[in-house]
């Protein structure tokens, strides 16, 4: 997650040095990265979870034959998932965040 970040700062450094030059503050690039790396983070959590419950409905369905009918999500342990990733996300957006707030703008605009 925290290459991923990383590699999406360095990419975007032109944009962020434009969104500083029109009067972004530090504080606020710092914030924008962390909310946005959050939303990734849930949104995978999510999405992981959502794939695995799906399959292991399909699968007992398929399997009925079998004589395989009981079903069992851990709907507790699939939140605490989440919120680790939620936390995740705000961990791994840190060092990314404070690269993006103190970039100098001069250079970041003129950055090909």
């Amino acid at each position: 997650m925290i290459n991923t970040l990383a590699l999406s700062v360095i990419e975007r450094t032109r944009e962020l040095g434009l969104l500083r030059a029109i009067g972004m503050r530090r504080p606020q690039v710092m914030r924008m990265i962390t909310v946005e790396w959050v939303v990734i983070s849930v949104f995978g959590a999510l999405l992981g979870p959502a794939v695995g419950v799906a399959l292991g409905v399909a699968a007992v369905h398929a399997l009925k034959d079998q004589g395989i009918t009981d079903l069992g999500i851990p709907w507790v342990r699939l939140g605490s998932y989440l919120l680790i990733a939620a936390g995740a996300g705000v961990v791994a957006a840190i060092l990314p965040a404070i690269r993006a707030a103190r970039l100098n703008v001069l250079r970041a605009i003129s950055y090909q």
